[in-house]
This record gives C-alpha cells, sequence and structure tokens, in this order.
C-alpha cells in the first residue's frame, strides 16, 4: 500500500514538473506569449524543485516522511490552482515555481518510505517500482492535456494537475504510515555518512549518467525526423514505446540487484554498457547508417536503468537519519545536469551535427562506472538480500 501511495506521488508530481510542455500551446493561445516566453515558464517549477530537494531531505529526517508528502504535495496542488485564475507571465512563474518547490518533497521522502518499509531484498525491485513514477507522470500529461486544455483551456489542464496532487496528498495523509526505527537504521551511529567519500562517488557517478539520458531523450525525436527523415508523430511512437520499455527495465534491473546483493557492481555493468551502446550510436550517426535508430532504441531503454539502483544505494549507505538528506543532494546534481545537458549539446549540435553530440556523451557513463564505489558497498545489505534469493524455491 505504501508502494502503490508512493508511486502516485511520483506520477502526480512528475505530470507537472516535466509534463508542462504540453501546456505550451495553451500558454501561448491563453496568456499570450511568445514560445521563448512558454518555454521559460515551464522551466520554473524544476528551478523551484532544484532550490528546495536539499531542504525537504533535511525535513524528512527530522519530521518523517507522510507529513513531508502531504505538506510538499499540497502547496504543489494549491499552487497550481492558483497558477490556473492568472494569466500574467509574472505571477504564472510564481505559482510553478512554488509548485516545483512543494513537489520536491516526493524526491526525498518517498525514497525514505522504501528503505523503511522493505528489507534490504525488495528494496531494489520496489526502488524501481517507484521510478517508474517519472514516465508514467509524463505519459499521463501526454495524454491528458493537450486534449483537456483544447477544450478548457490553459485553467483546464493546471486545475487538473492542481487536482491530482491534492488527491496524491490526501491519499498520503490518510493511507501512508511511518516505519518505527530500529538500531539498524544508523548505520553511520547517527553521524554524516558524508565523513567518507562513498557518497560523494554515488553522487557524481550518478549524475554523469544523466549526460547519456538527457541527451537521447532531449535529440531522439528531432534526430529521426533531421536525420533519418521520419515522420514526427511516427517518431513519437516509437519513442513512446521505448519509454515503456524503459519503465520495465527498471523493475529488471532492480530485480537483478535484489537477487545479486549489490547495487553498485550492476549499476557499474549498466555504465559501461551505456558507453558502449552510445559510442555505437554515434558511429551509426556519423556513417548516416539506417540501423542507428535500432541502436537509439536501445540506447532510450538503456540509459534510464541505473537510476533505481543509485538512488538505493544512496539511501542504504546513508541509513533513515541521513537518507532524506542524501536523497535531496542526489537530486539536485542530477536535475543540474540534466538542465545543462540539453543547451549544451544543442549548441554543438548546431554547429556541428548529431554524431558529435553522442560522441560527447560516450565518455560521461565510462568515468560513472569507474567512479562508483563498489568495494566500499555495505556487506551486511549483500549477505541479506543474497540469504533472501537462496532461500527462495
Amino acid at each position: 500500500m505504501v508502494l502503490g501511495v508512493g508511486l502516485l506521488a511520483m506520477v502526480a508530481g512528475c505530470a507537472y514538473q516535466y509534463g508542462l510542455p504540453y501546456l505550451i500551446p495553451a500558454l501561448r493561445a491563453d496568456a499570450g506569449l511568445s514560445l521563448g516566453q512558454a518555454a521559460t515558464l515551464i522551466s520554473c517549477p524544476v528551478a523551484g524543485l532544484l532550490v528546495s530537494l536539499a531542504l525537504w531531505g533535511m525535513a524528512a529526517d527530522r519530521w518523517g516522511e507522510r507529513i513531508i508528502l502531504a505538506t510538499g504535495l499540497t502547496v504543489a496542488g494549491a499552487a497550481l490552482l492558483a497558477a490556473a485564475t492568472v494569466h500574467h507571465p509574472v505571477p504564472l512563474g510564481g505559482c510553478f515555481f512554488l509548485a516545483g518547490a512543494g513537489g520536491a518533497s516526493i524526491h526525498a521522502a518517498s525514497g525514505r518510505l522504501i528503505l523503511g518499509w522493505f528489507a534490504a531484498h525488495e528494496r531494489g525491485l520496489a526502488m524501481g517500482v517507484r521510478q517508474t513514477g517519472q514516465p508514467l507522470g509524463v505519459g499521463l500529461a501526454a495524454v491528458v492535456l493537450p486534449p483537456l486544455a483544447a477544450g478548457a483551456g490553459l485553467a483546464g489542464g493546471l486545475v487538473f494537475l492542481g487536482c491530482v496532487c491534492l488527491a496524491a496528498a490526501l491519499l498520503v495523509a490518510v493511507l501512508v504510515r511511518d516505519p518505527a526505527r530500529t538500531a539498524g537504521d544508523e548505520p553511520h551511529g547517527g553521524r554524516s555518512p558524508y565523513r567518507t567519500p562513498v557518497l560523494w562517488r554515488i553522487h557524481a557517478a550518478s549524475a554523469l549518467l544523466v549526460v547519456p539520458q538527457f541527451t537521447v531523450s532531449a535529440f531522439a525525436l528531432v534526430y529521426l525526423v533531421d536525420a533519418q527523415g521520419w515522420n514526427a508523430g511516427t517518431a513519437g511512437r516509437l519513442l513512446a514505446a521505448a519509454q515503456v520499455g524503459g519503465a520495465a527495465a527498471r523493475l529488471a534491473v532492480g530485480h537483478w540487484s535484489d537477487r545479486a546483493g549489490s547495487r553498485l557492481r550492476p549499476m557499474r555493468v549498466l555504465s559501461i554498457g551505456i558507453g558502449v551502446v552510445m559510442l555505437a550510436l554515434t558511429i551509426g550517426a556519423l556513417a548516416d547508417w539506417g540501423a542507428a535508430t535500432a541502436v537509439l532504441v536501445v540506447a532510450a531503454v538503456i540509459t534510464v536503468t541505473p537510476n533505481g539502483l543509485a538512488f538505493t544505494a544512496v539511501a542504504e549507505y546513508a541509513g533513515r537519519a541521513w537518507a532524506g538528506r542524501a536523497l535531496g543532494f542526489q537530486n539536485t546534481g542530477q536535475n543540474l545536469l540534466a538542465a545543462a545537458t540539453p543547451p549544451v549539446l544543442g549548441s554543438l549540435i548546431g554547429g556541428s551535427d548529431y554524431g558529435t553530440a553522442f560522441a560527447v556523451a560516450v565518455a560521461f557513463p565510462i568515468v560513472a562506472g569507474l567512479l562508483l564505489p563498489v568495494r566500499s558497498e555495505r556487506a551486511p545489505a549483500r549477505a541479506e538480500a543474497a540469504t533472501a534469493a537462496g532461500a527462495r524455491p
């Protein structure tokens, strides 16, 4: 039940944090904005998320997951409903920023719930389920917002998003219970886990892995249209199918880590695999191979797979006393590079070609794999997972 509610919270938050681009036509028509102004407005939720992630993590460590999730989603829902009543870009941007700041709570607190309610040999799959909330949220926005905005305008789309957040907040308040803390929750004796470089290395590796992920997600559609001559609608459907494959791959990878009793060893294998796939995509794009389309689909799937492993590894190493803050820092680093990747590589594509941009992304997963502190992974979690896996028929 807790996992299901946590997933719904992720869907509600990601639907507006990453789904507002589907309201760009309504923003331009109803608020009279240019494309540049609309693009700036839809980035406001991510800006709010970046400045508040660590603060929500600290609050979750102190007051627990239930109150933080419910409060953050309520703030987000109220801000989106307020946005539905205004049309000037400045107050709209303020409402979107506040909604992003409130919804940042889901990225810190919902991960802590999994750490508290699931044993080590279950957390990989559970975190994989939680991580499917992002593609599901974006998918919900893609399906609902365009036709809703066409019939009810910008306000209709924003009211829908606000009500989804408030409904998720109510479910959290009614159904979620904070897990009891035990002595095993404090692997560092309540002291900071950042006294060693282990978490810093996981954070750095996770941030580097965002670069190939957002390289593919940002430029896959335009690459298929511009370089491969695809129809935009057909290309969009192909990439939507790849998103479904990515969600399924997250679940499979989480289960793999539970069986292996390790998060970082599978994550290193995936990092090297991502580098190989990006290299193949680079060669295919530079040589103008038709087979590059198949490689692109593989890249769209594999580049999203390490996210759940990284979150689980961070939460397990930090322990529940520090998990909120650690997940807040984790999300902050990832979102910073996620925001920087499209404009930087977009300028490179403008002056060169897609193959060169894909080539730049090859090195990042390789370095990430080398950075991962595999030998420092906590033995108790590996032993518990291995024992549980061996006990299954």
